[in-house]
């Protein structure tokens, strides 16, 4: 899915669904985010889960301004939280999404 954010920026949203025993690895990312950058023009990339990403993933996203939003956040996004609130999170450290509550905009 793909487009703008309310400031202009593109984005692109890939959304997978897996087991919850599952874990999306930094490979899967790496793809995503050359598909989405180079195919797409994303200025924002997401992908969203319906399991957890491994540390390895949350470190590349990090690292590539890449957004990740899994099960835990999936739930607050489903509830009405905005999108654009996912995109300040430091994705890279775990257990951050935990701070984020369903009325932070």
């Amino acid at each position: 899915m793909t487009g703008y954010l309310p400031d202009g920026r593109k984005i692109v949203i890939q959304c997978k669904r897996y087991a919850r025993h599952c874990t999306v690895g930094s490979r899967d990312i790496q793809t995503f985010n050359g598909t989405a950058r180079a195919e797409h023009g994303a200025d924002v990339p997401n992908f969203v889960a319906s399991c957890v990403f491994t540390d390895p993933a949350r470190k590349f996203a990090a690292r590539h301004d890449l957004c990740l939003i899994d099960i835990n956040l999936l739930g607050l996004w489903n509830s009405g939280t905005v999108l654009t609130s996912f995109l300040d999170l430091d994705i890279g450290r775990s257990g951050t999404n935990r701070k984020l509550h369903p009325d932070h905009d």
